[in-house]
């Protein structure tokens, strides 16, 4: 009999023990939220990369012998140069993604150019005379819309828009033992479109390779000659190509 009340006694306590022991067992954490990481927001940054254009120049010779001896020229002659040189600016703009993993932004950009080139024509009318034409991008700029799909950290994307680059032409030389410098100025607007990668390396910061192709078809240029106090126009048809490396720090963006 003693047994059996022990035996019910022990039962009723391990049944009463239980809640309490479970009680102090600790409870599985739950994994910690990672939010999607997103394009959205802006960012500004910098660039920098290589220019090469081509610039067909119409017509240097005219451009002399016409001013020094009018009625001297016969035939049309075109000065092809090919401008090299390095580009560095910077950029800002701002994303939106979409849930679609699709993103939409604009961009303004800007970038100080060393691209120049040259090359020498000769003056028939003034035998053995030659003129040194010389082409030069000062400064490139443009505002373009951008559509592209992120692969995560990783963005694939496609740009178009308007651009303007700010160019300098000098045409100088002597015709006869005369020296002449001939200059034009201009500040030509175009479009561009252009293609790139960009990698989020972290949260905040990115960077991206980029190619950007600028038209700014043909223009007349005015060409005037200080020392002369001759006038003159040329035609000048130009294309400029870049490739680019820039970095962005973005605000707003992923991460916050």
């Amino acid at each position: 009999m003693r047994k059996l009340l022990f035996a019910q006694a022990a039962m009723l306590a391990a049944t009463l023990a239980g809640p309490a022991i479970a009680a102090d067992l600790p409870l599985n954490s739950e994994a910690p939220f990672v939010p999607r990481f997103t394009w959205t927001g802006c960012y500004l940054g910098g660039q920098i990369g290589g220019g090469f254009a081509q610039k067909d120049i119409t017509d240097p010779v005219a451009l002399v012998q016409e001013s020094f001896a009018p009625g001297s020229t016969t035939g049309i002659t075109t000065a092809n140069l090919s401008p090299r040189g390095v580009l560095i600016g910077g950029q800002i703009g701002c994303d939106y993604q979409f849930a679609s993993s699709w993103v939409v932004g604009i961009e303004g950009a800007a970038a100080g150019s060393t691209m120049k080139g040259s090359s020498i024509v000769g003056l028939p009318a003034g035998n053995p005379d030659s003129a040194l034409v010389e082409a030069k991008t000062d400064f490139l700029t443009s505002v373009t819309a951008r559509l592209g799909y992120a692969f995560d950290h990783v963005l694939v994307y496609g740009k178009g828009g308007a651009a303007m680059a700010a160019d300098r032409y000098d045409v100088s030389g002597s015709f006869t033992g005369i020296p002449f410098g001939f200059t034009g100025l201009e500040n030509r607007f175009g479009w561009t479109a252009g293609a790139g990668v960009e990698w989020a390396f972290t949260p905040h910061w990115s960077v991206n390779l980029e190619y950007d192709y600028y038209g700014f078809g043909t223009k007349t240029i005015a060409m005037f000659d200080p020392a002369n106090l001759f006038l003159g126009n040329v035609d000048v048809k130009q294309n400029i190509q870049v490739v680019k490396v820039g970095f962005n720090f973005h605000i707003w963006g992923p991460g916050l």
